[in-house]
């Protein structure tokens, strides 16, 4: 399994069950723990949007999706 580390500003979707499935936000702080031999595993600092949560919240690599990158216009993801 390949995993792609997101750079900040990145649009996504949350995919994790948890009370902030389906919230869309903006990917604010990207932290990566090393592990030997195999990808990072990351986590993302994510501003949700359609939440009274003022702070942004950490999620798992696989607990969201992109929808936009800051590099590549929505278009060219699909």
């Amino acid at each position: 399994m390949s995993i792609n580390v997101l750079p900040t500003g990145s649009r996504v979707y949350v995919t994790s069950y948890s009370p902030f499935r389906g919230l869309r936000g903006t990917i604010h702080t990207v932290h990566t723990i090393p592990t030997e031999g195999e990808e990072p595993f990351c986590f993302y600092r994510v501003s949700l949007e359609g939440t009274a949560i003022q702070e942004p919240v950490w999620f798992e690599y696989d607990e969201i999706e992109i929808l936009a990158s800051p590099t590549f216009p929505l278009e060219a993801l699909h």
